[in-house]
């Protein structure tokens, strides 16, 4: 019986297996096929240009004349260098006062 059984899933898997590898429908062939570029004339004609339309939609919009430079608005950021932080930290374990140790009997 359980020969039978292994034998007949084999026949079923090899079957499945033979059927994907044919042409069927939503196979893809391996055929070379041109490039074909699909034609828009309407696109390429000269219009005049069309009303401009908001995208904002009855949001305020602000406006202002001018560019400030991105320069005027940074903060100076001044970063300590790790050798001057590891010195400070050094220091600073030197000076605070250490744990006296007792032993209570």
């Amino acid at each position: 019986m359980l020969k039978t059984t292994i034998l007949v899933l084999c026949v079923l898997s090899a079957a499945a297996a033979f059927g994907q590898s044919t042409a069927g429908a939503g196979a893809i062939s391996a055929d070379i096929q041109p490039l074909r570029m699909s034609d828009h004339p309407q696109r390429a004609m000269l219009q005049q240009p069309t009303q401009t339309v908001s995208l904002l939609e009855g949001s305020a919009a602000t406006f202002g004349t001018g560019e400030r430079p991105l320069w005027e608005f940074a903060t100076a950021k001044t970063e300590t260098p790790l050798g001057d932080v590891a010195r400070a930290f050094r220091k600073d374990h030197a000076q605070v006062k250490k744990a006296v140790r007792t032993l209570e009997k």
